[in-house]
């Protein structure tokens, strides 16, 4: 060690400030312990905060509010022609990171949780190198590994600021609205985006391949989604595949194997979005008893242990699926392990959300785990087409299911396709953790008329009680 280099103790020392990082060090603080948290960016909040889930749901917000208005013509009130500022659409997305971020620190400060900027490499089971830092050098008793995902690279492409080949972060900027935009991928960020583009006067065409989208929810919830996309996007290429991308003075142009009409064809930008890998290179993690599986992820225990007792792992690095409210609790969990608190990360049912419109949700076991797994299960679904909610709103294109045990009627699984879909999911979480079963959730009151009453239709149907929809006859 050089002399004059400054070093630090800590008793928990948090490497990454996204959701699983900052919900850790709270957590840990909260409960007594001596917190510092190290991350390369300035202020917490993470890849969340500031090149995903909060950029995203802010332009499809303004995504939405442009759909409602285009469709309120057919209820007797026109606006005019929407004029798109895309300057102050940038601000207005960055005064929502800039609030966010500010109160994280504010939190951090008034817990007492140390913010140093610079990235951590590991020297040890006990000591990690910080670079780019004022402190050189940080000791800790047990570390919580937060370091989070990045998106995964196409064909060697690097991602440069500026490039007409992007990727989520690149989007989001929103450098400009592409007449023609290209989007690799099939999952939640590539429809997220290409509705956000679509609304704002892009000709959106999509590339998947495979058959489907939207891999992890059952098809009978994406089939809203996809019949909208079909309406909002230029086209869909299903069984498609890239062969080659190049940017060329102010377009990109790619070659397409599959479906598509021509096979090479030129866009103005091309967004992938093929899926994220975890964060695990270049941290020093062989200098650790840390072991990575073969996908990259870190391997740990429902204590969010890792194989050497010092260190802990969370988030998007710890293993699918990656999404900020997993990472929450296992930071949560983390941080009461080390505590000496019996916690485990046992939960039944993650949510999963994507704020397309109509959105798509779904929680705890599906009909394709169902069917995979020969397990036996009843399905009920309420269309939304009986909904009296949803036709005050013009929004009967949704669906809501329930997945339940055939002899005990205990809820399994919940699906939601339609408008608010992302927080009625959680009475479906809520249901599933708790074993509560249908008749609980047919019995509960739900308000009328709202979309949540779906959900308390949906579970009537397994009753035989439900009362916008004949019931179904007696076998």
């Amino acid at each position: 060690m050089v002399m004059g280099e400054l070093v630090q103790e800590t008793e928990v020392l948090v490497i990454g400030s996204g959701p699983g990082g900052y919900a850790a060090a709270f957590r840990a603080a909260d409960l007594g312990l001596d917190v510092t948290m190290v991350d390369v960016a300035a202020r917490p909040g993470g890849e969340c905060l500031y090149r995903g889930c909060i950029p995203s749901k802010t332009l499809l917000y303004l995504s939405e509010l442009l759909h409602d208005a285009h469709r309120a013509k057919n209820m007797g009130i026109t606006f005019g022609e929407p004029q798109v500022d895309l300057a102050k659409i940038r601000a207005w997305k960055e005064e929502v990171i800039d609030k966010l971020a500010s109160g994280l620190v504010t939190l951090s400060n008034k817990r007492g949780v140390q913010l140093i900027k610079g990235r951590a490499v590991f020297e040890g089971s006990d000591k990690v190198r910080l670079q780019d830092s004022e402190v050189s050098h940080i000791k800790f008793r047990h570390a919580i590994l937060a370091t989070g995902s990045k998106p995964a690279p196409f064909q060697g492409i690097a991602f440069e600021h500026g490039s007409r080949i992007m990727d989520s972060a690149g989007a989001l900027d929103l450098a400009d609205i592409p007449e023609r935009l290209l989007i690799l991928g099939g999952g939640y960020i590539a429809l997220e985006m290409g509705t956000v583009y679509a609304s704002l006067g892009s000709q959106v065409t999509l590339a998947v391949r495979g058959d489907r989208l939207l891999r992890g929810a059952d098809q009978d919830l994406a089939v809203p989604l996809i019949r909208r996309l079909k309406e909002l996007f230029s086209s869909i290429h299903f069984n498609t595949k890239a062969s080659f991308i190049k940017e060329k003075e102010n377009q990109v142009e790619v070659g397409l194997e599959g479906e598509a009409e021509k096979p090479k064809q030129t866009y103005d930008r091309v967004l992938i979005a093929m899926g994220r890998q975890p964060n695990t290179k270049e941290i020093g993690l062989e200098n650790t008893k840390v072991k990575v599986n073969e996908k990259g992820f870190v391997v740990v225990d429902e204590q969010q242990r890792t194989s050497d007792p010092k260190i802990f792992a969370v988030g998007d690095l710890a293993g699918e699926p990656m999404l900020a409210h997993k990472a929450f609790r296992e930071g949560k969990v983390a941080a009461e392990v080390i505590a000496g608190q019996p916690a485990v990360f046992d939960v039944q049912a993650i949510p999963a959300v994507v704020y397309t419109d109509p959105q798509v949700a779904w929680a705890g076991l599906t009909e394709e785990q169902a069917r995979k797994q020969n397990r036996p299960v009843r399905i009920e679904r309420f269309p939304w087409k009986f909904s009296n909610r949803a036709i005050t709103m013009g929004a009967t294109e949704g669906l809501t299911k329930i997945i339940a045990d055939p002899e005990t009627g205990r809820v399994l699984g919940i699906g939601i396709s339609g408008r608010s879909a992302e927080g009625m999911v959680s009475e479906g979480v809520l249901a599933i953790e708790m074993g509560a079963l249908v008749q609980d959730m047919g019995l509960s009151i739900h308000p009328h008329p709202t979309l949540s009453e779906t959900v308390g239709e949906a579970a009537e149907i397994f009753l035989g009680s439900v009362t916008h929809l004949l019931p179904k006859k007696e076998k």
